[in-house]
This record gives structure tokens, C-alpha cells and sequence, in this order.
């Protein structure tokens, strides 16, 4: 069937569909009645089949009708999404985007987004601060930034966020160290460790204190450092363990320098996602800036150690 839509018959179809009646179809689309039943007589005609029964006043859709029902619906969806994106590209004339990350983000992925970013909105100035996700939030609540990735707390509801990655955090070691011998028992020599973890006032660090208090609250008092980088270089040189997101030392693992062991059963888990204002909803330009990072987090092992 060679069968060219017009845009106007979909439309006429879908109100009729929907207000049972041509009259209040007509209504609805601002039109006469005629014109509605003149767009109906054609596409039925076009099609070669019965899209509605028409039972007195009220009207009601054939086993063809619903088929194509179904799928007008999609095609009016996108089509008016469409436009409204265009216009609002018109309207806003976005020339930046403000964004918030984490330093380890800023390090591992921001710059393939933003390189991403750049080819799609060459036009668009992105402003990158780096820094803890609660001292972020607090600059995105103020309307100092547009959009915040980061680390979802527990307290936190679903408002304004969009959840994009989970992974979990993993020891790691020096080559040397003897947690790196091929059947150690980690669990009985964890208060013997001088662990190394990231900055306090961040829900990693958090979610490490808490891990902490339920294996008791036992051995040496952990080095804080404010740098995933630090971390790192000190777990090489053996002076402790690190307590990291493997994807974080995923290049040390690989040549060697570092080895990543899980917690086992008592894992730290985290969910990583895209805040917004809840106070309205984001635009064309960062909606494809949120979805440039879940492309992105999806290159990223989920962070389950074996």
C-alpha cells in the first residue's frame, strides 16, 4: 500500500478516537465538524479499511482503527515534542551550561562528555566546577549551576535526579602488600590495615565511616586525603590500603602497579546520577548533556571486584 499520512488526518483520527464524538473533536482541534468527517472519510478511504464505528452519536474504534491508533499516538508525540524542542531552542538561547562534578569524575570522565558535548552544541560554553557533590547541590539549589553529577545520599528522594550508574568500592593494594598473595584471608587482618581513604564532608567518605563502625570500629585511625590521585600513589608505595571505585585506578590495575580486592559481603555501594532543579525541567541542551553521561558511564565497568 503506497499511502502517504497526512499530518491532519492523524490528528482528526486521534481526537475522535479520544472524544468518542466529531463534535467534540471538532472542538478540540478548532476546526468545523465537516472538516473533521471529510479527514475521516479520506484516510478511511486511503487505507481501504473501517477505522470507526459510528453508532449514533457516539463513535467507537474498529480492531483497525486501534492498530493504527496505537502508533498515530507515537508519531503526534514525537512530532509535537519536536517542535516544542526547536522553539524552545529559539526561545532559550542557551549559551552556557554550568555543570558540577566530583574531582575523580573531572579527572576520568568529564572531559569525554565534554568532548562529546562540544561536537553537538559547538555554540555552548560548558562551565565545569569541581568539588564535593553537598557543597554542589547547595550551588545548584541557589541557581548557581544547571546541572550536578554526583553521588546520591541515602536522605536524598528522586526529585530532580536522574539515576545513571552503580558501582562499588574496592580495596586497593601494592603488588607487595599482603593482602596481594593469592589466598590471604582479608577479613581476620582488617584492624591490622592503615587505610587510605578520600576527603571528608563526601558521601563516599561517609558511606566508608559507616562500613567502618560495622566491622566494629577496630585498628588504626584511617589517613584522609583529599585526592583520588594521593590515594593511589600511596597504596603503591605500600603505606596502606586504599579504598577506592576500581574504574577510579582501572589504568594501575591494568599495568600492574595496584591490585583491586573486593570487600566481599558487606560491600559499599553507591548510585551515581544527574541532579536538576526540581523547580522546572531541564532544557533540550541539558537534557543532552545528562544523556552524554549516561553514554559515558556506560564505558565504565560496573565496579564489581571479583
Amino acid at each position: 500500500m503506497d499511502w502517504v499520512p497526512d499530518f491532519r488526518q492523524l490528528r482528526a483520527f486521534v481526537a475522535v478516537a479520544d472524544e468518542g464524538s466529531f463534535t467534540l473533536a471538532a472542538r478540540r482541534l478548532f476546526v468545523t465538524q465537516s472538516a473533521i468527517s471529510h479527514s475521516l472519510r479520506t484516510l478511511e478511504d486511503q487505507l481501504s479499511c473501517r477505522l470507526l464505528d459510528r453508532a449514533g452519536k457516539r463513535v467507537s474504534v474498529t480492531v483497525e482503527g486501534e492498530l493504527l491508533l496505537n502508533r498515530c499516538r507515537r508519531v503526534i508525540h514525537e512530532l509535537d515534542q519536536a517542535g516544542r524542542d526547536l522553539d524552545g531552542l529559539k526561545r532559550w538561547g542557551q549559551t552556557r551550561i554550568r555543570i558540577g562534578a566530583p574531582h575523580s569524575l573531572c579527572q576520568h570522565l568529564v572531559p569525554m562528555i565534554l568532548r562529546e558535548f562540544r561536537d553537538c552544541f559547538p555554540r555552548c560554553e560548558p562551565v565545569i566546577e569541581a568539588g564535593d557533590t553537598a557543597i554542589l547541590l547547595d550551588r545548584l539549589g541557589e541557581a548557581e549551576l544547571d546541572l550536578v553529577i554526583g553521588i546520591k545520599s541515602r536522605a536524598r528522594g528522586d526529585e530532580g535526579y536522574r539515576a545513571l550508574f552503580q558501582d562499588q568500592l574496592a580495596f586497593v593494594v601494592s603488588p607487595f602488600h599482603p593482602w596481594a598473595v593469592k589466598g590471604a584471608v582479608v577479613p581476620e587482618t582488617l584492624h591490622l590495615q592503615q587505610f587510605i581513604i578520600y576527603a571528608k564532608a563526601s558521601e563516599t567518605h561517609r558511606r566508608i565511616e559507616d562500613w567502618m563502625e560495622r566491622q566494629g570500629g577496630r585498628g588504626k585511625k584511617p589517613l584522609v586525603l583529599g585526592d583520588m590521585q594521593s590515594i593511589k600513589e600511596m597504596a603503591k608505595l605500600g603505606l596502606g590500603v586504599g579504598i577506592v571505585a576500581p574504574w577510579v585506578a582501572a589504568r594501575e590495575i591494568a599495568e600492574g602497579s595496584l591490585k583491586a580486592m573486593a570487600f566481599g559481603g558487606d560491600a559499599i555501594r553507591r548510585e551515581w546520577g544527574v541532579f536538576h532543579t526540581p523547580k522546572r525541567q531541564p532544557s533540550l541542551i541539558e537534557e543532552a548533556f545528562i544523556g552524554l553521561c549516561g553514554l559515558a558511564f556506560a564505558t565504565l565497568p560496573d565496579g564489581l571486584v571479583a
